[in-house]
């Protein structure tokens, strides 16, 4: 059993270095967008009319400085809107945009209480969008998060983007904002690599991957593809799903803004149970998922993991020590250029200490983001 264990650890172990390998190869072949810094100082002669969706439950200590961040923009004010839809909050989410939208017209506010009833739908999120996009003036749709906080330059960047480059989909990064305590560092190096790994990735080519707190995608390529219609069942994924529909229809016509200052910061979750229930949120839609790369590389990553507790449980800890330093060498082999884009270098000294935390919740998100519902901003999901 030992040996038959050793075998498929060491499969396991190579498959993942070799993917990991790939994934540095490709984040190193990324270059900053060369934006025109002309236009930083200078109105476009025709600037991209954007609008900004942002859905937001319960975001009554975000919502304000999120909406402040983007009516500070250095782009023209009348060549973008902010619609935000209030998904059923709880809170004073809707009377803080409200007065916004008093003090400054280019906010809106959408209830999404005016167009279904709270179990009328499953994918609360992916319904705030659809009506968000319906209503929107702009064809180009940017969303973001309410818990986030953009750059000066985040549209301007965008607008420069599709004007060189003609897509209909743009992902582009996000990063947590830096705090104090083991928890905000802890997530800071793992959100790292899923944020490396999706611009290695995007900017190859090889899988649908973004993320909802930033990304860029055309109105009427949204239109196109129907919108969410296929997955307007799965509770999360409005952002990938998305892609890949447009991926697979629209001539993959898809990018990456690769740009510091295109990074849109957003809060790590405060406590324990809610980042992990962020991440069975997260993992609870891969099942789902039609782009079977990003299907086979999880189904690795899960694996190699539950790998370390079954030879912990078996008292092989020789072949276990082996396993966690490749595993350990080769993250870091490849988070190295990633921290370096994200300035967070000095955060990899910390990497090796956080390994049995990230074996274990790796574990235990994926087993139950495929089995058990969970609780999200005060609401039951399946």
């Amino acid at each position: 059993m030992h040996t038959l264990l050793d075998w498929i650890v060491a499969i396991l172990t190579i498959l993942y270095a070799v993917l990991l390998m790939a994934y540095r190869y490709w984040f190193g072949r990324l270059h900053y967008f060369k934006k025109d810094s002309n236009l930083i100082k200078e109105i476009p002669i025709q600037p991209t009319y954007f609008s900004v969706v942002i859905p937001a439950r319960n975001e009554a200590a975000n919502i304000k400085n999120c909406v402040d961040s983007i009516l500070a923009q250095n782009y023209p004010t009348d060549f973008f809107e902010i619609i935000v839809i209030d998904d059923f909050s709880e809170d004073d989410t809707a009377l803080i945009v409200k007065n916004l939208q008093e003090q400054d017209a280019h906010v809106h506010l959408l209830s999404l209480a005016d167009y279904f009833k709270p179990d009328e739908i499953s994918s609360f999120k992916k319904k705030a969008i659809e009506k968000a996009v319906m209503q929107a003036k702009g064809n180009w749709i940017v969303t973001t998060d309410a818990d986030c906080i953009a750059p000066a330059n985040w549209l301007l960047l965008f607008h420069q983007y599709i004007e060189k480059h003609q897509p209909v989909f743009v992902a582009a990064p996000v990063m947590f904002i830096k705090e104090t305590g083991v928890l905000n560092q802890f997530q800071l190096l793992d959100f790292l690599a899923l944020q490396g790994i999706t611009a290695a990735a995007v900017g190859a080519g090889k899988h649908s991957m973004s993320n909802g707190a930033n990304l860029a995608f055309e109105k009427s390529a949204f239109i196109a593809v129907g919108g969410y219609q296929g997955v307007d069942h799965i509770a999360s994924g409005d952002d990938m799903f998305l892609m890949h529909k447009m991926k697979m229809t629209l001539s993959n016509r898809i990018g990456y803004l690769f740009h510091p200052d295109a990074i849109v910061l957003t809060k790590a979750m405060q406590d324990w149970k809610s980042f992990l229930m962020q991440r069975i949120r997260w993992s609870s839609k891969a099942r789902f998922y039609d782009d079977r790369s990003i299907f086979w590389v999880l189904l690795l990553v899960y694996l190699f993991n539950l790998s370390f507790l079954a030879m912990l449980f078996m008292g092989h800890f020789g072949s276990l020590l082996i396993a966690l330093a490749f595993k350990t060498f080769f993250e870091v082999f490849f988070l190295d250029p990633v921290a370096k884009f994200y300035h967070l270098h000095s955060q990899l000294r910390y990497f090796v200490l956080y390994q049995p935390l990230h074996i274990a919740y790796t574990i235990l998100a994926g087993f139950f983001g495929q089995v058990k519902t969970y609780t999200w901003k005060g609401r039951r999901v399946k």
